[in-house]
């Protein structure tokens, strides 16, 4: 029972590694660029998932350059007119190490002058620029391959040259072991691969992974068949027999691989292949054996060394002895220097008459791009929003990698105390922008020089400006700003040029810059109607502080408080005058007629006898 129990323990330990792989599906996503609705794919039913995550670019019905290419009948292109730089921003995607292969597509049959020739980057390196005539072969130049490691988010990106637009017809993304190719004692992270070459020996027709029904965990690889290496020097040997330790991890290679191989003859016992390579560049080179020829059946019967540009890169290689059997898959990598453009790998036969091999895999090894500080990359987002930049600037991706690729009218550098890529200057002058500039701007810090004049940029200069400490030019001249000039301008110590000419500026100019002018700085502030304070400006009136502004203020509103209430009063009883006035106008006859018999009355009492008579006089009416 014991014996049992360990014997089940030793089982479940042995392949828990394998079960780990089975038991998780790798993440993986096709898409089918320019399609509208996912699409599915004869013979296998393949899935390509609707077309998402770019930036820019038209949809457009899909001439395929190759054979290879898978059968999708749209793609993204993208105009020179909607910006030099075009991005595939793709999130949620696991952290961890991917296979990214992208198919390009042609918009109409092409020429010399309309061919697409363009640079594309990953993660923000540059690791492929499509060669003159590449639509002319029908071959794997129709597709770049890479191995990368991501972080939560893969960005693919497509850089104009000027020489016809970007067509993108397909992207593929999957998921491959943290380990796999991994280079000697690295670990592959800060590295990409980039597929040159992968050559199945012997095989007749070139082959997926997912043709030869290989793990998914090994990503579906594309595997181009070659016959021979020429010169009449080797010939196709194959087996139907199973190979042993093939598809095992981290890299899985697919069992058939090593069921052909390629072996030397006897006219010719070296065994030698030679590619054109680009110059100075690094190459990891992975070598597939097995031992499947039947004269061969046990160690020391075949033994070779591989050299690779004159130099020995393995001595001794004995298939049998390395791998403990035969039918048993063997793989060797190493990494070289090319200095010139050729890469030539000759398998020199030391014991036994032939060398042998089953595939090769050829892979440049590209250092991955440190990027943009992320505070800098949201700052410039947010002056792209804030300025309404056209789509003409293809401000898509990372500002700063890949370096051949920077953001129009953005200048980088490299800062080694972060190891990440900074802004140092902006100039965005006489480009017709609108907008404003956002406070975002501080995030800028490393910024040296700032140029955005001859625009129609409105709102006021941010004071957040005077945070960044290291501006040594600011030009924003010929523009619409208002308000006031910043009091934190002052603060910038470094400023030697300062431009705000031509523009709406009001307000005293702050004093600390005022007195820059003595420090042989070049300061403009012409043409602004309302700045005072400085020589060649208007005089400014006594400098008040905000206590005694406010103090006035109050004083001016009282008063004007108190001249309405006396204004009223004044008011009021000048109208009730005018009032008693016309009461008084309308009353004088009557009155005036009452005045006069008062006098008779008085008169009479005093002389009756001459009232008597003169009553008489006047006639009888009087005195009845």
């Amino acid at each position: 029972m014991l014996k049992l129990l360990l014997l089940f323990v030793f089982i479940v330990f042995s392949t828990a590694p394998q079960l780990s792989y089975t038991l998780k599906a790798p993440y993986s996503l096709r898409i089918s660029c320019g399609a509208h609705s996912d699409v599915h794919t004869p013979p296998t039913n393949t899935r390509w998932s609707k077309d998402f995550a770019y930036t820019g670019g038209m949809s457009a019905n899909a001439t395929r350059p190759s054979f290879l290419t898978p059968p999708l009948n749209t793609l993204r292109y993208f105009p020179l007119s909607e910006g030099p730089e075009n991005c595939y921003i793709i999130d949620k995607v696991p952290s961890g190490h991917y296979s990214v292969r992208i198919f390009f597509g042609l918009v109409a049959e092409p020429s010399f002058d309309n061919e697409p020739l363009f640079d594309v980057s990953v993660e923000g390196t540059l690791i492929y620029s499509l060669p003159s005539g590449w639509s002319n072969h029908d071959d794997e130049r129709a597709f770049v391959e890479a191995l990368v490691y991501t972080n939560g988010t893969a960005t693919l990106c497509f850089h104009s040259t000027g020489h016809g637009d970007p067509a993108i017809l397909s992207i593929e993304i999957g998921q491959v072991d943290d380990s796999a190719y991994k280079l000697g004692l690295h670990s592959g992270q800060g590295t990409i691969l980039r597929t040159s070459k992968r050559l199945s020996c012997g095989a007749k027709n070139p082959k997926f992974d997912a043709d030869y029904s290989g793990d998914l965990w090994g990503g579906d690889r594309f595997w181009n068949s070659i016959s021979t290496f020429g010169r009449h020097s080797d010939r196709v040997i194959s087996t139907e027999h199973g190979i042993k330790q093939a598809s095992q991890a981290p890299n899985f290679y697919p069992e058939p691989l090593y069921q052909t191989a390629l072996i030397s003859t006897d006219d010719q016992p070296d065994l030698a292949f030679t590619l054109d390579v680009d110059p100075t560049r690094n190459y990891s080179i992975w070598f597939h054996f097995a031992e499947i020829e039947p004269s061969v059946s046990q160690a020391g019967q075949r033994i070779f060394d591989i050299v690779i540009n004159g130099d020995k890169a393995f001595t001794d290689v004995d298939i049998v002895n390395m791998t403990g059997d035969i039918y048993s898959a063997l793989v060797l990598n190493t990494t070289v220097a090319v200095n010139g453009r050729s890469l030539a790998i000759t398998f020199h036969p030391k014991r036994g008459s032939h060398a042998i091999v089953s595939a090769i895999e050829i892979f440049e090894v590209i250092i991955a791009e440190s990027k943009t500080n992320n505070d800098e990359v949201r700052a410039l987002q947010a002056l792209k929003t804030a300025l309404g930049l056209p789509l003409r600037f293809g401000w898509n991706g990372d500002p700063c990698v890949p370096p051949q690729h920077p953001w129009s009218g953005a200048d980088c550098r490299f800062d080694k105390n972060s190891s990440k890529w900074v802004i140092d200057g902006l100039g965005l002058d006489n480009q017709g922008l609108r907008g404003f500039l956002p406070n975002d701007m501080s995030r800028l810090r490393n910024l040296q020089s700032i140029n955005f004049s001859g625009n129609s940029i409105h709102g006021t200069i941010p004071s957040s400006l005077g945070t960044v400490a290291n501006l040594e030019k600011l030009d924003l001249s010929y523009n619409f700003f208002n308000g006031s000039i910043p009091e934190t301008l002052g603060q910038l110590t470094s400023l030697q040029t300062l431009n705000l000419n031509s523009n709406s500026l009001s307000g005293r100019v702050p004093s600390a810059l005022g007195g820059r002018l003595l420090h042989r700085a070049s300061f403009n502030f012409t043409d602004n109607s309302g700045l005072c304070g400085i020589p060649g400006l208007p005089t400014c009136g006594p400098h008040l502080s905000t206590g005694a502004i406010v103090g006035i203020g109050l004083g001016a509103f009282a008063a004007l408080l108190l001249l309405s209430t006396v204004l009223t009063c004044w008011w009021k009883r000048r109208q009730n005058i005018l009032r008693a006035q016309r009461i008084a106008t309308r009353a004088a006859p009557y009155a005036k007629a009452r005045t006069h018999f008062s006098g008779d009355v008085q008169l009479g009492r005093h002389h009756p006898h001459e009232n008597t008579r003169t009553a008489v006089e006047n006639g009888p009416s009087l005195l009845s």
